[in-house]
């Protein structure tokens, strides 16, 4: 593929929650996947695929992100991890283990955010190995619910794809994540939210994120669960999983008390809903007193719920549903 420059399979650093600043590598050509998922912020998949195969020439990848890794250094710029998530799923790279394996030297962990569905194929259960952390995504828990939110490709089957994330799972020594990404009236269904945990728990992931459709997706009815749905899902995982986290848009840059109430409320509510009493504690820390969570409710900006006895608050979700 000579002629392509440097800014095809490279983009960034971007900020990342989960992994700092993330340098994007982009190693599949836009919308080629084995999924053709409702809530896609790319849009439907254009060419639908299973088997994995070259797309680009892994040298020109590798060249690629060299100059760019070189570049940020002379500048003084940090880059957290190298991440593989291209415009189509990574594993139909037939080259990804040769790329991670070409800038392990580099000395910056790689990072691979994956669908998931060819982890039911040895080849690249070996390639993922390879990397220092990898992002699966479990929308679903069961056939018709993973058919409806996720479109697979016609030769794939989800009880493969769970056994493989099962195989994987056993054999990774790296950070595993997981992520579901919730959309209403699709896969927010509190017994679905409970197998996908159940699931979860089997595998053991470091951290199980639940996040939701921030950009327009494929299809224009998409839409996210209501934050009531959202808080019971957190709860459901926190009881079976050792951690779990919202994904909901919101990138604030505190987590802990540094002395701006605000931003520390903002930042932690949009990942762990604050149940009253840690709330109360966190402004203690700050010297910020409860008009705080007042004012936030009033501009929009927070919610409050109550989930078995006890008064939680969330961030609110961005776009048309709230203020943020």
């Amino acid at each position: 593929m000579a002629g392509l420059i440097p800014e095809v399979f490279v983009f960034g650093p971007v900020p990342s929650r989960r992994l700092g600043r993330s340098l994007g590598i982009n190693n599949i050509p836009p919308k080629i996947c084995s999924y053709s998922c409702v809530y896609c912020q790319l849009g439907r998949t254009l060419r639908m695929r299973a088997e994995p195969r070259t797309f680009y020439r892994p040298e020109e990848i590798v060249r690629a992100v060299r100059s760019r890794v070189a570049e940020l250094r002379a500048r003084g710029e940090p880059v957290d991890y190298l991440t593989f998530v291209p415009d189509g799923e990574p594993t139909l790279d037939v080259n990804l283990a040769e790329e991670i394996e070409a800038l392990v030297d580099l000395g910056v962990p790689v990072a691979v955010i994956t669908n998931a569905s060819l982890v039911h194929r040895e080849d690249v259960r070996a390639a993922l190995l390879s990397a220092d952390w990898v992002s699966l995504k479990v929308d679903a828990a069961t056939e018709a619910v993973w058919k409806h939110i996720n479109r697979p490709h016609k030769g794939l089957t989800l009880v493969a794809i769970r056994r493989g994330m099962s195989d994987f799972a056993r054999e990774f020594r790296g950070t595993l994540v997981t992520e579901m990404m919730m959309v209403a009236g699709v896969n927010d269904a509190p017994g679905e939210i409970a197998a996908v945990a159940a699931f979860l728990a089997e595998i053991g992931p470091g951290v199980a994120y639940i996040s939701v459709p921030t950009r327009p997706p494929a299809e224009p009815w998409v839409r996210p669960p209501a934050e009531e749905t959202l808080l019971g899902a957190h709860q459901t995982f926190v009881e079976l999983l050792p951690q779990a986290e919202l994904l909901i848009g919101y990138e604030g840059d505190a987590f802990a008390a540094s002395g701006d109430p605000v931003a520390n409320i903002l930042s932690i509510s949009a990942v762990h809903p604050l149940r009253e009493d840690a709330l109360r504690e966190l402004l203690a820390r700050d010297g910020a007193d409860w008009s705080v969570v007042k004012r936030l409710l009033g501009e929009g900006k927070l919610i409050e719920l109550v989930y078995r006895g006890h008064r939680f608050y969330l961030r609110r979700l961005p776009g048309p549903r709230g203020q943020a």
